[in-house]
């Protein structure tokens, strides 16, 4: 069947029942089908016109709704992709575009349309075009298209014609429907309202004038309106402009029809604009492209396939992330969480942009040049931006915006006791800038970046060609510790002579082999994750299809080397899990020469201690743990009463066996860290260790952690921090991170992936970031999907990777200069844009300060010594102290971004502190020397 004959199906259909008007169409179709068959008269217009869709960063979240309505219209149109839009010609052979919800132009994009249209082209816009643009181009657009959006409305409304209108294409749109829209402002003396929404006073909802089309709402999205009713819109739109288009039905069944004698391909999906001539677009090939990631248009670019795929929007939220306010109490808290969460997300993007603006002014210079030009200069060197980072900027400050508005009412709403309305103004703020945090680009700066790789993770890679996909994909992502889980529940994860038995699921080859050769490779470090005291788990022992009461390789040959509770059990009765005796010397023994076999064997760069602990108890329900056979005699010899006697309630004599306990691990972690320092001087010693309270802990798990820092035997802290909250991350880590008397080694926290939805993964990290932290540790790779993965590949991640990576443990003085630099940087941006609120003389003296500070670090980074860090040191302090003061007024403006600054310096004092105590025990190699990274962090601990 023709195609130019199925606008006469249509009509036949809709007028059957009136002879009058079936005469008249019949006429008037055969009439226009005669002469536009007539070879001596040009084509019809329908015919010449060529229609281009642009596909932009905007739009791609919906492309798929975009183009099943392209489809069910019928209409012939190719692929026009903005990020490649730079000049007229770009636009190639199309003279009309339509362009659904691009809310924001880059200049030279913008310059491109305006040159397009002056030659003659047509638009048809929707949604707030261009409103994330620059505000000259956002000026410039009203005039072009004659119309802007005005702003959202509340409610959604039906769209009539316009009374004052006489445009017939308008009239002939045959549905009307509701839409969640905005209202429209003409700006041109041509400029025509050619439909209303069903208010009061009428507002436009679309607007046309001697260029354009505008559609008042974005079209393409079912929540904002029907399909149908977008179809029949952008249908009498198209008409508007002699678009021809056909009965979706009746083209698919003549391409069904026409599939085998036809030379056309099979595949009718619409293909660029400057390639070859646009097909039908077809429903099928459109969605399944959308839903795969794939990018079938011609213009596609090849994507590196190391890398993991583009970050998606965050999902609505889990259950456990919506809230509901019952208290007043509960209310504050909520707006705690929301005014910091606005903190984290304006950081986030401050460091973002800096990163990008290529600024790399000192500060003083960033002040002259604020100061004499009012900052035109600095502001011109960081002009040079990409297309997709300033619309996500943009993007990201109108979310920022909403936010702020968002906690007002919520305040509002909460002082008039509306708590339903509370909730549900908090949920909306909170999921705008989830939906929005800036995770497009680099904004990492220097720091720890470690992830523990797992037991199960490693059992299934089965060969170290398999492993090496895994170690790709986390260098690619920018991590540079790997926490390799080398001894869990007694089984080595290789062939050992000191331990009884290796996993029997990789059996046939040695994965820490392998992973020692893969990190290196790829500039990696790989630390030895051991569990210490954990000696047998009945949830492992079903995975072997071993008995739930098996205790082991290592206790089932040696039962009196366990500890049981005060009921005569070996397993926990919650974590299931079987314990080594601390106090017994062979225990001690066996696990030195475990531990001395790994670092002697292979080439670690690191060894983790899990486990470094006694089970978990609770005294006072009566559940207490340690009752080993040499424990108990041990005890009773120096005491005269077997501890299983004691009730907890006699504190003298429970407190002694309390401390008998700690010391039992103290004097394990003495021992094996003197044993390989002597043996590897360059060795990284962390532990995995619980954040909980000083005194519950030990009364609870004898865990003195923070005594092994103090004294140097731990390089790095690793607390098991885990939360699924940001705010509690917060309460777990800030205490830890902020005592002075673990100055000597690092605390690195932890953060767990399980159950946790992507984006607040991001803003955990982000947290850590705020905070006075070196950096952060993932577990585990087992729950890092591809999602999640591909926002760090951006975020912090490299394209290849490198053997150039720095460590910050391994150049504590080289990563400080780096975090200064960086610091620097972002006071530097907001020079340039007239965001810093310090007069003089404050001002140059700030400036004065920050780069004789910058001058010192960058010179004990080069030459390490202890006379350039003692000048570093006191540098510091000095500026660290008139800081707060020359912050007065910026802190009035921006509490969170300043006391982010100044964690930032203590982040960088504290690199300083572990520094020193490195320099006196090891010598560290100058910038042009420094290397590899080291990084620690904690195993899983139920």
């Amino acid at each position: 069947m023709s195609k130019q004959l199925t606008p006469l199906i249509g009509d036949l259909t809709r007028v059957k029942s009136n002879p009058i008007d079936l005469k008249t169409i019949v006429v008037s179709t055969l009439i226009g089908l005669l002469l536009n068959s007539l070879p001596w008269l040009p084509a019809a217009s329908a015919q010449t016109v060529q229609l281009g869709v642009v596909k932009s960063r905007d739009n791609q979240g919906h492309w798929s709704g975009i183009t099943e309505r392209l489809h069910s219209i019928g209409v012939n149109y190719c692929i026009v992709d903005l990020t490649e839009v730079k000049k007229a010609s770009d636009f190639h052979n199309t003279n009309l575009l339509f362009l659904p919800n691009v809310e924001f132009l880059h200049p030279k994009q913008f310059q491109a349309l305006q040159e397009w249209i002056a030659q003659g082209g047509k638009v048809i816009v929707t949604g707030p075009t261009g409103l994330l643009s620059k505000p000259d181009i956002r000026k410039q657009l009203r005039e072009l298209l004659g119309a802007y959006w005005g702003f959202a409305m509340t409610q959604p409304s039906i769209l009539h014609p316009s009374p004052d209108s006489n445009q017939k294409w308008v009239q002939d749109t045959g549905i009307t429907g509701i839409i969640q829209g905005g209202t429209l402002i003409p700006t041109d003396l041509n400029s025509t309202t050619a439909a209303v929404w069903s208010q009061v006073d009428k507002p436009p909802a679309v607007v046309t004038s001697n260029n354009a089309t505008f559609f008042g709402w974005r079209w393409g999205i079912d929540r904002v309106a029907p399909a149908e009713v977008d179809s029949a819109w952008l249908r009498a739109a198209l008409g508007r402009y002699d678009v021809q288009v056909t009965d979706v039905n009746v083209t698919d069944a003549q391409l069904t029809s026409d599939s085998s004698t036809s030379s056309q391909s099979s595949d009718h999906s619409p293909q660029h604009c400057g390639n070859i001539e646009t097909t039908i677009a077809q429903k099928q090939v459109e969605t399944e492209d959308a839903e795969s990631g794939n990018n079938t248009d011609a213009s596609a670019k090849p994507t590196n396939s190391r890398l993991a795929p583009s970050p998606k929007p965050a999902k609505a939220p889990p259950p456990r992330y919506r809230r509901r306010i019952l208290t007043l109490k509960q209310a504050t808290a909520m707006e705690r969480e929301l005014e910091n969460l606005i903190g984290r997300f304006e950081s986030a993007l401050l460091r973002a942009d800096a990163a990008n603006s290529n600024l790399n002014l000192s500060t003083g210079a960033a002040i002259e040049q604020f100061v004499t030009a009012g900052a035109k200069q600095v502001s011109e060197t960081s002009e040079e931006t990409t297309d997709e980072t300033d619309s996500a900027t943009y993007s990201a400050i109108e979310a920022l915006n909403q936010a702020r508005v968002g906690l007002e009412n919520y305040r509002r709403a909460v002082a008039r006791r509306e708590y339903q309305k509370a909730s549900q103004l908090w949920m909306t703020a909170r999921n705008t800038l989830w939906e929005n945090y800036p995770i497009d680009r680099k904004l990492a700066q220097s720091e720890i970046r470690a992830i523990w790789l797992d037991r199960g993770t490693i059992v299934k890679a089965k060969s170290e060609k398999d492993l090496a996909k895994i170690f790709d994909k986390l260098a690619t992502a920018g991590f540079h510790t790997i926490f390799f889980e080398t001894v869990n529940a007694s089984y080595t994860i290789y062939p050992s002579a000191i331990a009884p038995e290796q996993n029997p699921l990789v059996e046939g080859w040695d994965p820490l082999e392998a992973a020692v050769k893969l990190a290196h490779e790829r500039g990696m470090e790989l630390h030895a994750w051991v569990w210490m005291f954990a000696a047998a788990n009945q949830r492992h022992n079903a995975v072997l299809d071993q008995p739930a009461d098996y205790l082991g390789p290592v206790l089932s040959k040696n039962p009196d080397w366990a500890i049981l509770d005060n009921e005569k059990r070996v397993f926990h009765k919650r974590t299931r899990k079987a314990f080594l005796d601390p106090a017994n010397p062979e225990v001690r023994d066996y696990l030195t020469k475990l531990l001395e076999e790994i670092a002697s064997r292979y080439e670690v760069d690191g060894i983790q201690l899990d486990y470094i602990r006694y089970p978990f108890q609770d005294p006072k329900a009566g559940h207490t743990f340690g009752y080993g056979k040499a424990a108990r005699e041990q005890f009773q010899e120096l005491t005269g009463v077997d501890p299983i006697e004691i009730d907890p309630r006699n504190q003298k004599l429970w407190r002694q066996w309390t401390d008998f306990r700690i010391k039992q691990i103290d004097t394990l972690v003495k021992s094996v860290s003197q044993m390989l320092r002597q043996k590897r001087p360059d060795l990284i010693i962390s532990a995995a260790v619980f954040p909980m309270p000083r005194e519950d802990r030990l009364q609870k798990i004898q865990q003195n952690w923070e005594d092994w820092a103090s004294r140097g035997e731990i390089d790095l802290m690793v607390p098991m921090t885990y939360a699924l909250e940001t705010e509690e991350l917060q309460k777990l880590a800030q205490p830890w991170l902020k005592k002075s008397s673990l100055s000597s080694a690092l605390v690195l926290p932890g953060i767990r992936l399980l159950n946790l939805p992507d984006i607040v993964a991001v803003d955990q990290i982000q947290l850590l970031r705020d905070l006075p932290a070196p950096g952060y540790a993932l577990f585990a790779v087992e729950n890092l999907n591809d999602n999640l993965r591909g926002i760090l590949t951006r975020t912090q991640g490299e394209q290849e990777a490198t053997t150039e990576i720095q460590v910050p443990y391994r150049q504590p003085f080289l990563t400080a200069a780096e975090r200064y630099q960086a610091l620097q940087q972002e006071w530097s941006f907001m020079l340039a844009n007239n965001q810093i609120v310090i007069g003089e003389p404050d001002l140059s003296d700030w400036g004065q300060q920050a780069d004789t500070l910058s001058l010192l670090l960058n010179r004990l980074a080069d030459k390490p010594s202890m006379m350039s860090l003692l000048s570093a040191q006191l540098s510091m302090s000095s500026f660290r102290t008139r800081f707060q003061t020359w912050m007065f007024g910026q802190s009035v403006e921006q509490p969170y971004q300043v006391q982010v600054w100044d964690n930032r310096l203590e982040t960088i004092q504290r690199l300083l502190r572990y520094g020193e105590r490195t320099l006196k025990n090891r010598p560290l190699a100058g910038r042009e020397t420094a290397t590899n990274e080291v990084d620690i962090t904690e195993g899983l601990d139920p």
